[in-house]
């Protein structure tokens, strides 16, 4: 009888956890801020956005690209995310370094964006990322589902924009990407 009882309860742990592809980070972040999200499983191969756009039938302006961008020539760097979408070119220059309150800013290097974000490089993405300031152009406000990185390579979310609102670091910038020409 206890064995049996071992048995169901194994079962039981098993099949109350919910299996994800995500990045773990990720995955908790749409758990605990009941973020209405939809798994994609992608080929690692095809994980950067372009190429992942074009296999799998979405528009460029469908996806949201994180950026994470670090200020220069002060001490302590100061970091920001920023989501745009993959049809926009970031505006570091002037919207994010007068968000980030620095003279000059650019994007963070490889390592430092594994480092704070704690994904893999072609899968990171702003839900999953707690510590740091995200700002998310209006823009992206504007489409009806975007696609975004699963912390990893083999993984993307497809949520409504408006999700993302439900998480404390996140603001809504206008204008803090310009088209690209």
């Amino acid at each position: 009888m206890i064995m049996l009882k071992q048995l169901l309860l194994r079962s039981y742990i098993c099949y109350s956890k919910v299996m994800t592809i995500l990045h773990e980070k990720v995955a908790n972040t749409v758990t605990l801020n009941n973020l209405e999200v939809e798994e994609i499983a992608c080929d690692p191969d095809f994980a950067d956005t372009a190429v992942f756009s074009e296999k799998y039938g979405f528009t460029i302006e469908q996806g949201a690209n994180t950026i994470i961008v670090a200020s220069r020539k002060i001490e302590p760097t100061r970091y920001a995310v920023c989501v745009v979408l993959a049809s926009t070119r970031l505006d570091v220059n002037k919207a994010v370094t007068k968000l980030m309150e620095v003279k000059k800013a650019s994007f963070a290097d490889a390592e430092v964006t594994r480092q704070l974000s704690e994904m893999e490089i072609g899968g990171v993405t702003a839900v999953g990322i707690d510590n740091i300031p995200i700002y998310v152009d209006g823009a992206v406000f504007g489409q009806l589902k975007v696609v975004m990185g699963g912390g990893n390579r083999s993984s993307k979310i497809l949520l409504n924009p408006n999700e993302l609102l439900k998480l404390s670091n996140v603001r809504r910038v206008e204008g803090l990407a310009k088209p690209v020409v």
